[in-house]
């Protein structure tokens, strides 16, 4: 039990180091990414125009900032693992005695404490321009922290499946960076027609971002608890599949 703890204590460290060593590039330049988002959308698309009673430059913070959050989850979880297994380091990894559960667990929780300090940065460079206070945070916070760890493990489940660079950039570019970018991160689902207002409850991101909005406003295109619901149901399928993967070491051990 104490060498599988340290185990995840060791790999947590390793991986939070990782990025944060590198801080410039991990954290400032998604940041400095979504503020452009920011600037750019909110003028071309104010025009007083306000959203569930809430003007669109306020109501495009929270998804900006859960967009932040996934999207660099996602990337630290999948980054470290496809650079591991390229040069060949992955072996440093798997031959200590650590368990799949430690490793699922490090490499995820590492990756939601990325994904939370770019989502933070987001919301603290937003606030000059428009003043966003959650009007429920921990419901917020809950919804952020599922929501990281839901696209850290689909980061490990990338990392483990993908050979070469090549292959994780395609994972990125046509999956995760479609069922984020239309996930109702910069409108609200009811301005769509029916049938793509249909195929939006089928994105599991969508109740990512509406439910962190509804922490941050009080209001949300669906019920709240749907959202938690169909959130917790992602993060435990995902869970159970990563570890599957991982203990038959799937493309790893191979």
């Amino acid at each position: 039990m104490s060498g599988h703890g340290s185990g995840f204590a060791a790999l947590f460290q390793k991986e939070l180091l990782r990025f944060w060593r590198v801080a410039f590039q991990t954290v400032a330049a998604p940041v400095l990414t979504a503020l452009l988002y920011l600037l750019i959308f909110s003028h071309v698309l104010e025009a007083d125009r306000r959203i569930h009673g809430v003007p669109y430059t306020a109501f495009l913070v929270p998804g900006l900032v859960m967009m932040a959050v996934l999207q660099n989850a996602f990337a630290n979880s999948s980054s470290s693992l496809i650079q591991a297994k390229v040069t060949g380091s992955i072996i440093f990894v798997l031959l200590p005695p650590i368990s799949h559960a430690a490793f699922f667990w490090a490499f995820v929780a590492a990756a939601a404490l990325r994904g939370l300090v770019v989502g933070l940065g987001v919301w603290l460079v937003t606030l000059p321009f428009v003043q966003v206070w959650p009007a429920q945070p921990l419901w917020a916070l809950l919804f952020a922290l599922l929501g990281g760890a839901c696209l850290g493990a689909v980061g490990v489940i990338a990392g483990i499946w993908a050979e070469k660079f090549d292959q994780l950039a395609a994972f990125q570019n046509f999956l995760v960076l479609p069922l984020t970018m239309l996930s109702g991160v910069f409108y609200s689902i009811h301005s769509l027609p029916p049938f793509w207002q249909a195929v939006s409850h089928y994105n599991p991101v969508f109740y990512m971002i509406d439910g962190f909005r509804h922490g941050c406003f009080g209001v949300s295109d669906v019920a709240p608890l749907q959202s938690l619901a169909v959130l917790a149901a992602s993060f435990a399928a995902l869970a159970l599949l990563t570890l599957s993967l991982l203990k038959r070491g799937w493309k790893l051990r191979t």
